[in-house]
């Protein structure tokens, strides 16, 4: 048996989505402050709508989990408690100092009946007011959708470019498959993303075609590959990835819950392939309150299992830390004060 990873080790999630990541009770509380009319008055029947069982063992049973969820945080009040909650309570329960969390804003607006800016606004105050408390650095990742047509998500990256001095460090794609969405025409839109300094990150090889990995590392050129599971089975993608210095964030309960990946004994493969080809890893939650778990039990399962060594579980922790696209407070410089401001410090001093 593995040795469990330290507490006193700091942890980054890098793949959790604000849909999956508050727990029942709050959105249950979130639900009935807004007055949201829900199709049950029983608490427990509520829990099991929003959260993984077996009747949602599948990607689009998954799915479907954030028809709720997505409706109960639709507000500014909802979404800025959610924020505040989530990043909370990640430092409270898995000591998480660096805490990216992803969603579509334009899914929190009640289809354009309420304005988006004060939605991203709302999202900003949660983080602000969970820092405030916990020593932890958050950031916003904003997703594109597949099924969105592209003037909406376009819409999207430019709200992520005006709020890039305000908490949001990324731009990413997730949705469902479909027929109208390309790789190729998110080039030119990902390329004016990069060039203002955010992070890039796609969901892919998770539900989709194996071969859409290789399409979207060579068209997009992204930081980091959301889930990418299915990169193992193409030799291409992986030597794409590996030169490219690309990061994959696993998320293992998520893809066994979802199908995606049939169980352990493949799971034990595909990080056999990964260390194989020298790919960068990180272990990630999905959502840790819909999915029932949290970084360091998914870190405790591979170890218990075998499949990542505790040198294997510490290497994943580094590597999400440098890879997190919330930048490091050492790295930002620190402000030169004004000649003005420099003597009123130097008579307090004296």
């Amino acid at each position: 048996m593995a040795r469990q990873l330290s507490r006193k080790i700091q942890l980054a999630e890098l793949h959790c989505h604000l849909g999956g990541a508050v727990t029942p009770a709050i959105m249950w509380g979130i639900a009935h402050s807004q007055g949201i009319k829900l199709p049950t008055k029983d608490y427990w029947e509520f829990r099991d709508m929003i959260t993984v069982s077996k009747r949602t063992q599948s990607f689009d049973g998954y799915l479907q989990l954030f028809h709720w969820t997505e409706l109960i945080q639709s507000s500014p009040l909802a979404v800025e408690r959610s924020v505040y909650e989530v990043v909370g309570g990640a430092y409270r329960k898995n000591n998480i100092t660096t805490m990216e969390l992803r969603f579509n804003p334009m899914k929190r607006n009640r289809g354009g009946e309420q304005d988006l800016d004060h939605i991203i606004a709302a999202a900003v105050r949660g983080m602000d007011k969970a820092t405030l408390e916990y020593p932890i650095k958050p950031g916003l990742i904003f997703c594109l959708d597949r099924a969105f047509p592209f003037e909406l998500n376009e819409i999207i990256a430019e709200k992520a470019i005006a709020w890039r001095d305000r908490g949001v460090v990324g731009v990413d794609i997730a949705g469902p498959e479909a027929s109208t969405f390309r790789v190729a025409d998110y080039k030119r839109l990902f390329r004016r993303v990069r060039q203002y300094g955010l992070g890039l990150t796609v969901h892919t090889g998770e539900a989709g075609p194996v071969d859409e990995v290789a399409r979207v590392v060579e068209l997009l050129e992204p930081d980091r590959i959301g889930h990418g599971v299915k990169a193992a089975y193409d030799p291409r993608a992986m030597e794409m990835i590996r030169e490219r210095g690309i990061v994959l964030e696993i998320c293992p309960t998520s893809n066994l819950n979802t199908k995606v990946v049939s169980g352990w004994d493949e799971f034990r493969w595909i990080f056999d392939t990964l260390r194989r080809n020298e790919i960068r890893f990180t272990i990630n939650t999905d959502g840790p309150e819909m999915l029932k778990t949290y970084i360091r039990d998914e870190m405790a399962q591979l170890g218990r299992l075998g499949i990542l060594s505790a040198g294997d579980q510490e290497q994943a922790a580094a590597t999400s830390l440098a890879a997190s696209f919330v930048p490091n407070v050492s790295d930002v410089p620190a402000p030169r004060l004004e000649p003005a401001s420099r003597v009123a410090v130097e008579r307090e001093e004296a």
